[in-house]
């Protein structure tokens, strides 16, 4: 073998551990094709958790804005949350019964206290 042949050799052996490295890096290390991927995941996510947060956002300003140009809106709030009520108002309560009654059956015969 002479010394051109071997230094060729030589030399396609470093490429090829060159390339082998650099593919290496490319799929495995750090800012490789997987941290990209994962990066893209922590991305995604943000996006849409951004959408949500932008949406309420805008909810809140358009009820701050509501807030600001009318009192009714105030008015509401106020009744709703804080169960205020205007003077000369009467407040009523119904309260739902927990458990539901059964009526009696149409042919049940009546008690002696039940009678009209």
């Amino acid at each position: 073998m002479t010394d051109a042949t071997r230094t060729l050799r030589l030399l396609a052996l470093l490429l090829l551990a060159l390339l082998v490295w650099l593919q290496y890096r490319l799929w495995f290390g750090e800012g490789g094709a997987s941290a990209a991927a994962g990066l893209q995941d922590k991305v995604d996510r943000q996006v849409v958790e951004n959408r949500g947060l932008r949406q309420r956002n805008e909810q809140l300003a358009a009820e701050v804005e509501n807030l600001k140009s009318g009192e009714a809106a105030a008015e509401e709030r106020a009744r709703s949350e804080l169960g205020m009520i205007k003077p000369g108002e009467t407040f009523y309560r119904v309260v739902e019964p927990s458990t539901p009654i059964d009526p009696l059956p149409v042919d049940a015969p009546l008690d002696e206290g039940d009678a009209p």
